[in-house]
C-alpha cells in the first residue's frame, strides 16, 4: 500500500511540476517567466531554464536583466553538454558586454566548451584549433586570472591531440613506404620522405610534446627504410644520413625503450658505409 501512496505523490507531484511549467510558457508576463527560468536553472532543470531564455533573450536585451539572462542561457547548454551551443551564446555574451559582470567566465567558459567537444586525433581536427584560440584569447584579456593555469593545461592537451593527428599521419606515410606490394620504388621513397618531413614538421611546431621519442624514433625508421630502398649510388650516402640521426636519437634518449631496434638499425647502417671515412 505504501508503494502505490508514494507512487501516487510523485505522479501527483510530476504534473504538477507539468502544469506549473505549461502555465509559464502560456504566460505573457516576462518578469514572471524570467524569475522562473532562474528557478529552473537553479534546480538544475537547464532544458526547461533553456527553452523560457531563448524566447527572452531578444525580449530582454537591453533592460537590467538582459545581461544576466544570456549568460544564463549559455550556462543552460553546458550543463546540457550542448558545448556548441553554449560557446555560440558565451561568445555572443562576451562580444556584447565586453566588460560585463560575467565577462571572464564567459571567455573561460566558451573556451572549456569547445576543448570538451573536441574530437578524437583521427577525425577532423578544426574544432580543437578554434579551441586553442578562444582559450587564448581568455587568457590574454584575464592575465591575472584564477583559471589561467587550467586553461594553458587544456591548451597543451588540445595541442598533444593535434601533435597525434600529425603522428598519426607521419606513421601512416612510414607504414605505406615500407609496404613491400607492388608499390614503385619512387613511390616508397616519396613516402619515406615524407614521414620524415611530417615528423620533423611536428618536433619543430611542437618542441616539448610528449610525442617527441616516437616522432625521433619514426624519422630514423623512416631514414634507414629510405636507405635500404635507395639505388646503389646512393645507399652509402643515406646509410650515412641514418647513422647521423642513430647519433642524434641515442644522445637524447640513451634509456630509450627502442634502444634494441635502434643499436640493430645503426649495425645494418654501418655495414654499407666504408671505413676509410669513419
Amino acid at each position: 500500500m505504501k508503494k502505490y501512496i508514494v507512487m501516487a505523490l510523485l505522479s501527483a507531484g510530476l504534473l504538477s511540476s507539468c502544469g506549473e511549467y505549461n502555465k509559464v510558457l502560456k504566460s505573457t508576463d516576462y518578469e514572471y517567466k524570467y524569475e522562473a527560468a532562474k528557478s529552473y536553472f537553479a534546480k538544475g532543470q537547464n532544458s526547461r531554464a533553456a527553452t523560457i531564455l531563448e524566447e527572452l533573450i531578444p525580449i530582454l536585451k537591453g533592460t537590467v536583466n538582459g545581461e544576466e539572462s544570456l549568460y544564463m542561457l549559455a550556462m543552460t547548454y553546458y550543463n546540457q553538454g550542448d558545448y556548441v551551443s553554449a560557446s555560440h551564446y558565451f561568445n555572443t555574451y562576451y562580444t556584447t558586454y565586453p566588460r560585463g559582470t560575467y565577462t571572464e567566465l564567459a571567455r573561460f567558459h566558451s573556451g572549456k566548451a569547445l576543448y570538451l567537444d573536441t574530437p578524437e586525433p583521427r577525425l577532423d581536427q578544426s574544432s580543437t584549433y578554434k579551441a586553442i584560440e578562444e582559450l587564448q584569447m581568455f587568457m590574454e584579456y584575464f592575465p591575472g586570472s584564477s583559471r589561467r593555469d587550467l586553461a594553458q593545461s587544456m591548451i597543451f592537451e588540445l595541442q598533444d591531440k593535434l601533435v597525434e593527428k600529425e603522428y598519426l599521419s607521419a606513421k601512416l606515410y612510414y607504414d605505406l613506404g615500407s609496404y613491400s606490394g607492388n608499390a614503385s620504388y619512387s613511390s616508397t621513397g616519396n613516402n619515406y620522405l615524407a614521414a620524415v618531413v611530417t615528423a620533423q614538421n611536428i618536433l619543430k611546431d611542437y618542441p616539448y610534446t610528449k610525442l617527441r621519442e616516437d616522432l625521433s624514433i619514426l624519422i630514423l625508421r623512416a631514414k634507414y627504410g629510405m636507405a635500404k630502398e635507395s639505388v646503389l649510388e646512393k645507399k652509402e650516402e643515406r646509410m650515412r644520413e641514418t647513422i647521423d640521426e642513430y647519433y642524434a636519437f641515442k644522445n637524447e634518449f640513451p634509456e630509450s625503450k627502442y634502444m634494441t631496434e635502434v643499436e640493430n638499425i645503426f649495425k645494418d647502417a654501418s655495414r654499407f658505409v666504408s671505413t676509410e671515412e669513419e
